[in-house]
């Protein structure tokens, strides 16, 4: 009768367990040191401002419909990574090196540096001022609006935002929420500002994010979630174990082919 020893078995399975320790309950939660309350905002989400490379949507309205349609022709499409791995489509005035676009009629017009409501009050007035339009009504997007998430988190890559309004919690989220080996007291956020780039760490532990000016993020935004020491002790112990655990695997194969063919 063919007898098999188990014991090889029991050390694999023993060793599956080993890699299948999780992080602490404590650390996989969000907002430990927020306690029941009220506690008032500083911050608002702030009106974006107009950099090179944008992809904007001006429309542009008035009572008299025939003379407006020339201020909405038709704009070639130009590319735009709403995603990391593709390219796409989209319509709209492309924000050139120079920082302007070009705009029907009144030709280049200079955005970069510009908030919507700046722009919008600038191709509004030149319009009143060349005597172009009466009353127009100017409106502007940003259709390329987006911030990338990296790191720690479900689904990594980058995350479009059509309202042009979003939080660091809504980015993570979009981005599949945070894995238990994010390290939640210490994400990485890079923005840049006047030309260079900045970096900023956010405790997401504490009820002083919904009070910080980064709370809510600005267009082409990065965020950064690191792995905890768990996560990087499991990484070296997989490193470490990986071998041996395949030349175990190799030496139950060996007995296992000699027992059958006996």
């Amino acid at each position: 009768m063919m007898r098999c020893n188990l014991r090889p078995f029991a050390i694999i399975i023993l060793v599956a367990a080993l890699f299948a320790s999780c992080a602490s309950p404590e650390k996989a939660r969000y907002f430990n040191g927020v306690t029941e309350g009220q506690f008032n905002t500083n911050y608002n989400a702030p009106d974006p401002v107009i950099q090179k490379g944008d992809i904007l949507s001006i429309t542009v309205s008035s009572l008299n419909p025939e003379a407006s349609k020339i201020f909405n022709a038709p704009i070639t499409n130009v590319p735009s990574s709403n995603t990391v791995s593709s390219i796409s489509e989209v319509t709209g005035y492309l924000v050139g090196p120079d920082g302007k676009i070009t705009f029907p009629v009144l030709g280049d017009v200079t955005a970069e540096g510009l908030t919507k409501k700046q722009l919008t009050d600038h191709i509004k007035n030149d319009l009143l001022e060349k005597k172009l339009l009466v009353d127009p009504i100017v409106t502007i997007r940003i259709m390329n609006f987006r911030v990338t998430v990296l790191g720690e988190v479900g689904r990594p890559g980058v995350v479009n935002v059509p309202n042009e309004k979003i939080s660091i919690l809504e980015a993570v989220g979009f981005a599949g929420d945070m894995t238990l080996y994010a390290k939640r007291d210490n994400v990485l956020l890079i923005r840049e500002e006047n030309g260079k780039k900045i970096t900023r760490r956010l405790n997401l532990n504490n009820d002083d994010i919904f009070r910080s000016p980064y709370f809510y993020l600005k267009s082409n935004d990065i965020v950064y979630v690191e792995a905890n020491k768990s996560k990087v002790q499991s990484t070296a112990r997989s490193n470490q174990l990986l071998p041996i655990i395949i030349s175990g695997l190799a030496f139950v194969a060996i007995i296992l082919d000699r027992v059958i063919n006996e």
